[in-house]
């Protein structure tokens, strides 16, 4: 079996130490791993990935979400649509404007 070169966090547990994380080849981590304090035998711990490189404008909804689990806004009524100005032939609307 051939492993990248690509390195990932892996998340392990120890029952008298508690939790930790190895770096390593990603698709090279057993299921059981040495603790680095007590060298017991520690499980691993599947997690959700670290969304670490969202762009801003995806964390910001990811926080506004959040926040609308607890309060969610209320719509009481549709809100009133935009009028749209088309013009009548996409060519008029290359022409230049006065």
């Amino acid at each position: 079996m051939r492993v990248g070169g690509y390195m990932a966090t892996y998340e392990y547990s120890c029952s008298r130490c508690g939790a930790f994380d190895v770096r390593l080849p990603i698709g090279a981590a057993p299921a059981r791993q040495s603790c680095p304090r007590c060298s017991a035998p520690a499980r691993r711990v599947y997690s959700a990935p670290a969304l670490v490189s969202t762009s801003p404008a995806v964390t910001a909804l990811h926080e506004q979400e959040e926040r609308s689990r607890e309060n969610p806004a209320v719509v009481t009524r549709v809100p009133p649509r935009r009028a749209v100005r088309r013009p009548a032939h996409p060519a008029v609307a290359r022409l230049p404007r006065p």
